[in-house]
């Protein structure tokens, strides 16, 4: 029989420290609402595998958002690719010279960690463990020690609470600084920092760029906090519209003339020479 029960009565890090402790076999599958949907599973009392419904969570996006393929490759490895599972593809992918062994291990291990982290943030749900469950063979599974994930978890659930006091609202805009403090002469911008940038404007709330970055309100927080306090942005009133994809033109609906959404700016080489002119005029 699968335990079932409530976020309410039973947190995230009760029923990790459970299956912990309990050295579980299984999947644990944490329903928020009808369309949010996260599974977790464990070998022995270990993370090996995570998944949420809305995300995509196949090994060509996975390296992509690690920065371990760019684009155009991660596009030609769907086309020409597509239907292989993620350990025939890995292997390709080593063969070919595109990605290391090392470069495959530690994507999914952070992409199985941010979404766990995710869950000790739910405070309303349902939740069912399905003993002896385990994720289909042809997905990769990443060993994980739940002590550590538990931790981290827990100091990441303070430091959220933390920066929603800092940043309560999240449906107000960004804009550039327009003298950024000194301090930005030795930022250096991360992958997830870089996705951010390239959605910035005064069209695009900073939940729309959660939403559109597949980022948690933690992460956002954290990487907006981040950059508000090195200068490099400032907080502004929405003009509201859907976030735009970076570079991509504003499109034209049929017999309603220009939609109301601004050009997000191209990602890093733009921004990259406003950021260096505005320096040189410190």
């Amino acid at each position: 029989m699968a335990l079932k029960g409530n976020l309410r009565d039973f947190s995230t890090t009760q029923l990790l420290n459970l299956i912990n402790l309990a050295r579980k076999t299984g999947t644990l599958t944490v329903e928020r609402s009808s369309k949010e949907t996260a599974r977790m599973s464990f070998r022995e009392g270990s993370l090996i595998f995570a998944s949420v419904n809305h995300g995509d969570g196949r090994l060509t996006s996975i390296l992509q958002r690690a920065g371990k393929l760019s684009q155009e490759q991660a596009n030609t490895i769907r086309k020409e690719r597509g239907k292989a599972g993620d350990k025939e593809l890995g292997m390709m992918l080593i063969n070919a010279g595109l990605v290391s062994q090392a470069d495959i291990i530690a994507s999914v291990r952070q992409h199985t960690l941010e979404i766990v982290y995710r869950q000790f943030t739910w405070g309303e749900g349902v939740f069912r463990f399905d003993a002896n469950v385990l994720p289909p063979p042809e997905r990769i599974t990443v060993p994980i020690n739940l002590e550590g994930v538990i931790m981290e978890g827990s100091r990441r659930l303070k430091e959220g609470e933390r920066l929603q006091d800092e940043l309560p609202d999240l449906d107000t805009a960004l804009k550039f600084a327009d003298r950024p403090s000194a301090g930005i002469r030795n930022i250096s911008l991360a992958v997830e920092e870089w996705r951010v940038v390239s959605f910035i404007n005064p069209r695009n709330t900073i939940r729309q760029i959660a939403k559109a970055n597949n980022m948690s309100d933690v992460q956002i927080r954290r990487i907006v906090y981040g950059m508000l306090h090195a200068g490099l942005v400032e907080l502004i009133p929405s003009e509201g519209a859907k976030p735009t994809e970076p570079g991509r033109p504003e499109r034209v609906a049929r017999g309603k003339g220009p939609a109301p959404v601004a050009q997000a700016p191209a990602v890093k080489r733009s921004v990259v020479m406003r950021l260096i002119d505005r320096i040189r005029r410190i």
